[in-house]
């Protein structure tokens, strides 16, 4: 074997055994990686933000009206303004036309003087990703090798999320559907399917079929300051491409506290608790 033959294959072979360690180096940095810790020292997440903003990529979250500004309460308080609910701007082009006709009904109907719904004023489940949308009161996490839990302290919704599992064959649909989820390495990555088509997934109040299939990726930046949550959603029959939505909470310090919701409230502040006529013990 000539020389030149000789220093080729040598560095022929240097190049394969710098791709294998390279390799074995990146897979094993995959499986030493801890996962996120959401819930150390009793911390909550808790944000104020009441739309979601834009992924990366792909079609833009619905906005309100600019015929229709929005006042919140904050605003309102601060301005002696009458606050508004959020209307939205159907000029969207990624809403089905079926969805722009049962926005539009709903928005008439709102700027008439009907209570904009939202799943705090009704003590509702959220379902998905509305859920991120809840905000003014923390979420909490509890994590397990087998499961990870979110809470919501406003009127402790729950999402579960069962870790390194498939999803169900026959699932019947529910406000949360079902949460699968594993670790890739600092992100809890949730897939959930087996919806009903009973809630929104925003406060525009956008409607989505029993197809809704939404992916969230989350993670911890800012120094473990913020968590970062990158959503995804996709519903061919309401939606003509899939979604793509950022949002993030702040890390804060308080320890849950227990809320009372009455279910299927339908007046803001009245929440209608449920009263004994008589003692039952």
């Amino acid at each position: 074997m000539s020389t030149f033959a000789l220093r080729a294959k040598l560095f022929a072979g240097t190049i394969v055994l710098s791709f294998t360690c390279g390799a074995l180096t990146v897979g094993l940095w995959a499986q030493t990686v801890p996962p996120p810790d959401f819930s150390s020292n009793r911390i909550g997440w808790l944000t104020f933000k009441d739309q979601f903003m834009p992924g990366f990529g792909g079609p833009s979250p619905l906005r309100n009206d600019p015929l229709h500004p929005r006042v919140s309460n904050r605003e309102a308080a601060e301005t002696g303004r009458q606050p508004t609910y959020l209307i939205a701007d159907l000029s969207n082009p990624n809403l089905k036309p079926w969805v722009v006709e049962r926005m539009k009904k709903d928005n008439a109907e709102v700027l008439a003087g009907k209570i904009g719904f939202t799943p705090h004023s009704s003590c509702m489940p959220a379902g998905l990703p509305s859920f991120h949308l809840y905000g003014f009161q923390p979420m909490y996490f509890i994590q397990t090798p087998k499961e990870v839990v979110m809470i919501f302290s406003g009127d402790q919704q729950i999402r579960h999320v069962y870790l390194d599992a498939p999803h169900s064959r026959d699932l019947k649909p529910s406000w949360y559907g079902e949460s699968v989820g594993h670790y890739e390495g600092d992100t809890l990555v949730v897939d959930t399917v087996g919806f009903n088509d009973k809630s929104f997934i925003d406060k525009f109040r956008t409607p989505h079929t029993e197809k809704l299939h939404v992916v969230e990726r989350m993670r911890l930046v800012d120094g473990g300051k913020v968590l970062e949550v990158n959503i995804r959603v996709e519903d061919p029959d309401a939606f003509n491409a899939p979604w793509s939505w950022l949002h993030r909470y702040d890390r804060v310090q308080y320890s849950m506290a227990e809320t009372v919701c009455a279910e299927n409230n339908k007046q803001l502040f009245d929440f209608h608790i449920p009263e004994a006529a008589k003692p039952d013990f």
